[in-house]
Order: C-alpha cells, then sequence, then structure tokens
C-alpha cells in the first residue's frame, strides 16, 4: 500500500468549504438534511470530502456502529450498524485498512478477526465503561470456580476477557449463543457476562438458567421505569423500543425490545407514526434518515465514549495513519476461537427481538 506524504493534506483546522467541497458532498448533505442543520454542514462537510477522498487512497473502510453522529454514519461510513453486523464484516473485509468508528473493543475485535490488516480508532480513549467492568483475571477466577459451566461473553468486553471466554454474543444473537453454548456442554446452565440486565433480559427468553456479572452499560442502566411511564403518558400514539442492556423492569415496559439492529429494521418494516428509541441518542438521528416518514421522540442518553469518536479525528487517523490498535498476538489467538465460536453459528435471517412480556427472573451472580 501506498501512503500518501503526511504533508500533502493539510491540518484539519484547515480545510474550508469551497465550491469543490460543496458540489463533492452535496448528495450527502440531501441525505442528512433533517437531522443535520445548515449552519453545521459547512464545518462538516470539508472533513467529510476529504476523509471519502483519503480512506480512497489509504485502501480503507470505515466501520460506523449505529451510536455514531449522523454526519459520521451516513457521510463517511462504509459499513454500518450493530455490533454482529460489524464483527461479520470485520471478518470478511478486503481493504488493508480498517477504521474503527466506534469505541476500542469493537477496534479490538476487528483486529482480532483480521491480524494482518492495520486497524485504526479516531481516539484511543474511547472506551466502555460495560468493557471496563471486569478483567481477564476475573474470568479466569470464573472459569476456575465454575469449570463444568460455559462463559459467554458479550463483545462489549477487551480482548484479554474474550480470550478467557468460551463463546462471544451480542444483543442480536445471545438467546440463540447462550441455547447453544448450554446443548453443546450439556448443562442447563450457562454463565453470561458481563453484562447483568442483558442477562436477566436473556433468561426471560430461555429455558437455560443463566449466572451474571454486575456490569452496566452507563447509558441504558440511567432509564428508569418512571422515564418510560413518562414517555408514554406524554406520547401515546408512540411506539417505544429499547435494548435488551436496558433493566428488565423498563424494558418490560416497551413495545418491542432488541438490538439496535432489531430496532431499525422494526421502524424500517413497520413504518410507525411516531417512535422511540431507548438507547443512545444518536440511534433515532440516524434511523430517522432512513424514515423520514416516521417522527421520533429522541430521550437522549449520550454515550461519552462514543462520542469521542469526530469527523476531525478520524481524519488525522487517516491522514497520519495514527492510533493503530495492537493485540498481543497469543491474546488474540485465544479471543479469536470465541469470536469465531460466535460467527461459526447460523446466521439468522432476522433480526431477532425479545418477548417484552415475558418476567426477568431475580439476578443470580457467579460467586468468585
Amino acid at each position: 500500500m501506498i501512503r500518501t506524504p503526511i504533508s500533502d493534506w493539510p491540518e484539519a483546522d484547515a480545510l474550508v468549504y469551497d465550491d469543490g467541497v460543496k458540489a463533492r458532498t452535496d448528495h450527502l448533505y440531501a441525505r442528512v438534511k433533517d437531522v443535520v442543520t445548515p449552519m453545521e454542514w459547512p464545518v462538516f462537510a470539508p472533513l467529510i470530502d476529504a476523509i471519502n477522498r483519503l480512506k480512497t487512497e489509504r485502501g480503507a473502510v470505515i466501520l460506523a456502529h449505529n451510536y455514531m453522529t449522523p454526519e459520521i454514519f451516513n457521510c463517511v461510513g462504509d459499513i454500518t450498524g450493530d455490533s454482529l453486523k460489524l464483527a461479520q464484516v470485520a471478518a470478511e473485509a478486503e481493504e488493508d485498512v480498517i477504521v474503527q468508528a466506534g469505541v476500542h473493543f469493537m477496534a479490538e475485535t476487528a483486529k482480532i478477526l483480521s491480524p494482518e490488516k492495520t486497524v485504526l480508532i479516531p481516539d484511543m480513549k474511547a472506551g466502555c465503561s460495560l468493557a471496563s467492568s471486569i478483567t481477564g483475571a476475573d474470568v479466569r477466577a470464573i472459569k476456575a470456580a465454575y469449570p463444568d459451566l460455559p462463559i459467554v461473553t458479550y463483545v462489549n468486553t477487551s480482548a484479554e476477557v474474550k480470550a478467557y471466554s468460551d463463546i462471544c454474543c451480542t444483543s442480536s444473537n445471545a438467546v440463540q449463543v447462550v441455547e447453544a453454548a448450554a446443548a453443546q456442554w450439556g448443562v442447563d446452565t450457562v454463565i453470561l457476562i458481563p453484562d447483568q440486565y442483558l442477562a436477566r433480559n436473556v433468561a426471560a427468553q430461555t429455558d437455560i438458567k443463566i449466572l451474571t456479572w454486575k456490569g452496566a452499560c452507563e447509558v441504558h442502566e440511567e432509564f428508569t421505569p418512571g422515564d418510560i411511564d413518562e414517555l408514554r403518558a406524554a406520547h401515546p400514539d408512540a411506539v417505544i423500543l429499547t435494548h435488551p442492556e436496558c433493566p428488565p423492569d423498563v424494558m418490560a415496559r416497551a413495545d418491542f425490545a432488541g438490538s439496535t439492529g432489531a430496532m431499525a429494521a422494526y421502524v424500517k418494516e413497520r413504518a410507525p407514526k411516531k417512535a422511540i428509541l431507548i438507547t443512545e441518542c444518536s440511534m433515532s438521528d440516524n434511523v430517522a434518515v432512513e424514515n423520514p416518514g416516521v417522527q421520533f421522540v429522541r430521550p437522549c442518553n449520550l454515550c461519552p465514549h462514543m462520542k469521542r469518536i469526530t469527523l476531525k479525528g478520524i481524519y488525522e487517523a487517516l491522514r497520519d495513519m495514527q492510533h493503530e490498535v495492537h493485540v498481543d498476538p497469543e491474546i488474540a489467538d485465544l479471543a479469536r476461537a470465541s469470536l469465531q465460536a460466535m460467527l461459526d453459528l447460523p446466521r439468522l435471517a432476522t433480526p431477532p427481538h425479545f418477548d417484552t412480556g415475558k418476567a426477568a427472573p431475580a439476578a443470580a451472580y457467579v460467586s468468585v
């Protein structure tokens, strides 16, 4: 791969909105005009234009998670979606360079699945409260305490945590993975870590007993049953969709529950007049772009980690080929096995949803 000398590309602040940029980006603004104001666009457009030209020169693909802001998700993201889709694409990417517009564990996952590729993240500090709730040492202790039970680990974790697990899952396939692990091990109990709320919500959907860990996503944990009741009272005509990382008593009040991919699919297929997405705030903007006929109420909880990813950061990562993500080869080999075990399961034809009418059991935690 031939890299253009850094000096050929200006500093981000030196990029300008001129007639050339306007001509090359007008079609993109038409896509996001309902969620990006005319005042913002002249600031975003020069960076968007530069990124889209620069990634071609670098032989790069940008993976953009559903929680990215709309100017990133819709205007520079090449592959967009939830964590399962991005994991699948990372394993299949043909480009030499992967830029992860998402948090650090996602970039690690891309590197694990494509060890020969260069993986960049625009900000090394884009972490995750859920991922930081558990360590590889914790998983080793769990394995020692429960040697006869499979450990299913949510992909929102570090490479080291994945390395000491048996199989990974996402919110899209958690029920499928839990049931497959139980069948393979011949047991009626599975350990699902580290998200205690996802674990309880999964337990409501299956006969498999689940032990978990006291981790949580700081965005989804903040939603309360009272929030849903207030939204329902204020917008009785709205469909309320929630993510399974929310507490069970929040999810029970929703009309639909599923991964970000499942939420987006529901809105596209059902086309409700009004929708409320109980998840990270940018998700509503991105779904709104694809569904202009749907009115969205935005109960905003922002992820401070996702919001560290900016157009400027993406541009500088590509310009300078900086913030490369590395994973220890031994850890990567182990983590790849747990990720591959998930990817080897049959792909579901449509994003599954959670039955919000099924009561979640009380939390049952591992004891280590």
